[in-house]
């Protein structure tokens, strides 16, 4: 029995009666509670491909594009740039309105770089998006090379008007593996780009991958301490994940020496490492990821967030009675 199949046999014995045990659970600031802040009632993200390019895909930068990166890893089947942004937004909407009918909607432009085009070209996307009936607000994925002044002037201009969040791809905060996964950045351009969207009081969100290949869990933890010291209001976690016919995929086989083991029941132990060094103020978004099996170049976990939150759960309960007990 494979260990994935275990895990999968872990989670049904133990989690149906877990999930509905009045036991003191672990708190963190969510996503929904950053949310509540700004809005009344459920607010649900769609995502949308508005056919931005990305500077490490055109040839600006490079032409390979991040070692990680395949955009349909986590791009939903509806986002395609030959279809309209409303029509993306109005499918979307279909999907949720069903479960849903009172909910409103934040455009999640999360395909590649969502701030790389002329200050026009970016106005007529953003105000598509906004004059879809349900739209309450704007989520921008970018790089953090991709916020000139003229964009962070027009970012601030329009959160005068609308809810913006703005999410950096900031990954880690070694220049070595930002090097190494072929960024085309550093660490202190990302910290600056938070900076500079904070002080416009514009919302912004950063993402970190755990695991990259030359990082051992105390580099992975040192993320943590650094990017604490900055003015995000969310946080993005996730696992790394190998996706087929990515520079990654190549540097895993040639290299395997350079990637720490990952499971499970050892990634949630990370993340409670991780999070203990964060300010409570951070609300965390999500800390997995679940690509397509078919996209990836190594198996795949096969669970849920919910599920994830369960092992979560669990392990913080298990080191709270071994604290009581100590």
């Amino acid at each position: 029995m494979n260990s994935r199949l275990l895990l999968r046999l872990f989670l049904l014995l133990h989690g149906a009666v877990g999930w509905f045990m009045k036991k003191e659970q672990f708190e963190y600031r969510t996503y929904a509670d950053f949310l509540a802040d700004h809005f009344r009632g459920k607010v649900q993200k769609i995502g949308i491909d508005a056919g931005f390019s990305c500077p490490n895909r055109d040839g600006s930068i490079s032409k390979e594009g991040c070692a990680f990166c395949n955009n349909e890893s986590f791009v939903p089947k509806y986002c395609s740039p030959r279809v309209s942004i409303s029509e993306q937004l109005q499918q979307g909407i279909y999907f949720f309105r069903s479960k849903y009918p009172a909910m409103s909607y934040l455009a999640y432009f999360q395909a590649y770089t969502g701030t790389y085009a002329p200050i026009e070209i970016l106005r007529k996307k953003y105000e598509e998006a906004l004059s879809v009936p349900g739209v309450v607000g704007l989520v921008i994925a970018t790089r953090p090379d991709c916020l000139s002044e003229d964009v962070l002037d027009f970012l601030s201009e329009l959160s005068q008007k609308t809810f913006v969040h703005v999410e950096i791809g900031i990954e880690t905060v070694h220049d070595r593996t930002l090097r190494l996964i072929g960024r085309g950045h550093d660490y202190q351009c990302a910290a600056d780009a938070v900076e500079r969207l904070a002080s416009r009081g514009i919302k912004v969100g950063g993402h970190m991958i755990l695991g990259l290949p030359s990082e051992d869990e105390s580099d992975i933890l040192e993320q943590a301490r650094r990017i604490a010291h900055l003015p995000l209001d969310t946080l993005k976690l996730h696992q790394l994940q190998i996706i087929r016919n990515t520079p990654m995929a190549k540097l895993f086989h040639s290299s395997p020496e350079l990637f720490i083991p990952m499971t499970p029941l050892k990634y949630a132990s990370l993340v409670l490492d991780y999070i203990a060094l964060l300010p409570a103020t951070i609300a965390l978004d999500r800390f997995l990821n679940q690509s397509p099996p078919n996209l990836l170049e190594t198996p795949g976990w096969g669970i849920k967030n919910y599920h994830f939150n369960y092992l979560l759960n669990k392990e913080w309960q298990r080191r709270r009675l071994r604290e009581t007990h100590s």
